[in-house]
């Protein structure tokens, strides 16, 4: 670095142009009078005597009476450590500028795309700790360890939680303990193959990214119903339908819990074939009025497509497929002021979208 470059330096650094010309130039003479100073800079000689002031005021230099004024360069290290300490908060301020352009206000965005997997693995961390009711999330046993911490904070709180694990590219991994998974989900299932990150909470926001070795790196967070149920769909495909269950906590007399209406009718089906009484009680919204509501009844019904071509399902199958539940898909309760249909995320034909259906009794 120059002259020029140096004195351009420390005019960013907060001196004066004539301050930072003199002190370069000190720090050249070693020690000079004032007079000196002001030939080997441009510093008028008027200005020279305020102008060494007021760097010593700075603790750059130092003055002293021999038969006229007199300065020296100070020593460094107090304007050492300024400096550093002005280029660490620059180096700071550059990141933050980053990281705020990178991760705009989510609260005031219904999509928001970013540049880093970290910040959707930061706003799905966030979103996860104050889920209300499920969460749906695909990724790798890294990206687990890092979300573990909130999923656990989820599942104290009584959240519903499925996770399906995957490896990243060419690398076997190491899934996570069974008390790993008892502690943050309520079932874990794992595919074999690499997948996109993506986070599912509440039926309403959607966090996603692009596996590791994607050509294009970028994520998306999203607050929206529709698009949530279209990724809802994608999980339960891809991530989840025909995968290995490595852990689930599911019981196996009531109270049982769903939050999700296609599960529920494929295990009441066949109770009801073998003419089970099956008490519940179902907690959604009113798909009317928006409401939210409660209702206690018993099971009377299921209803979803069962004329399914062969050509698409295996007919040989007894239980009922994704293929057949990809439709229509709903439960008849009849409570003490009639007959309710109940369906799932999305629903719009039935009284009742469900949030959670609780089988109480089997009699």
């Amino acid at each position: 670095m120059d002259g020029d470059e140096l004195t351009a330096t420390l005019e960013e650094a907060g001196l004066s142009p004539y301050q930072a010309d003199a002190f370069v130039t000190l720090l050249e003479l070693g020690s000079a009078s004032a007079t000196d100073v002001a030939q080997a800079s441009s510093v008028p000689d008027p200005r020279i005597y305020d102008v060494l002031r007021g760097l010593e005021e700075k603790g750059y230099v130092e003055t002293y009476e021999q038969d006229s004024l007199h300065a020296r360069a100070h020593d460094p290290a107090d304007v050492l450590a300024d400096l550093r300490s002005r280029a660490d908060r620059f180096q700071t301020a550059a990141e933050e500028i980053e990281d705020r352009w990178s991760r705009p206000d989510l609260e005031d965005h219904r999509v928001s795309i970013v540049k880093r997997l970290d910040t959707v693995l930061a706003r799905a961390d966030e979103l996860i700790r104050e889920a209300d009711n499920q969460v749906q999330v695909g990724l790798t046993p890294a990206q687990f360890d890092e979300l573990a911490d909130a999923l656990e904070v989820a599942r104290e709180n009584g959240v519903n939680v499925k996770v399906s694990l995957f490896p990243e590219l060419d690398s076997e991994p190491a899934l996570p303990s069974t008390d790993a998974l008892a502690r943050t989900c309520a079932e874990a299932r794992y595919r074999t193959l690499p997948a996109p990150f993506v986070a599912l909470i509440d039926r309403s926001w959607t966090c996603f990214a692009p596996h590791g070795d994607s050509t294009n790196q970028y994520g998306v967070i999203v607050n929206d119903r529709t698009l949530a149920y279209v990724v809802h769909w994608y999980f339960l495909s891809c991530l989840w339908e025909v995968h290995e269950t490595i852990y689930s906590d599911r019981r196996e007399e009531p109270p049982i819990t769903y939050v999700d209406l296609r599960r529920c009718l494929r295990d009441v089906e066949p109770l009801l074939a073998d003419g089970v009484t099956i008490r519940t009680t179902v907690w959604g919204y009113d798909t009317n009025t928006g409401r939210e509501v409660t209702q206690t009844g018993t099971i009377t019904d299921v209803s979803y497509i069962d004329d399914v071509d062969d050509s698409r399902a295996d007919a040989t199958t007894e239980s009922i497929t994704l293929l057949q539940l990809s439709g229509k898909a709903s439960l008849t309760v009849e409570t003490d002021d009639g007959e309710v249909t109940v369906g799932g995320w999305g629903a719009m034909l039935e009284d009742i979208e469900a949030i959670e259906i609780t089988i109480t009794a089997l009699e």
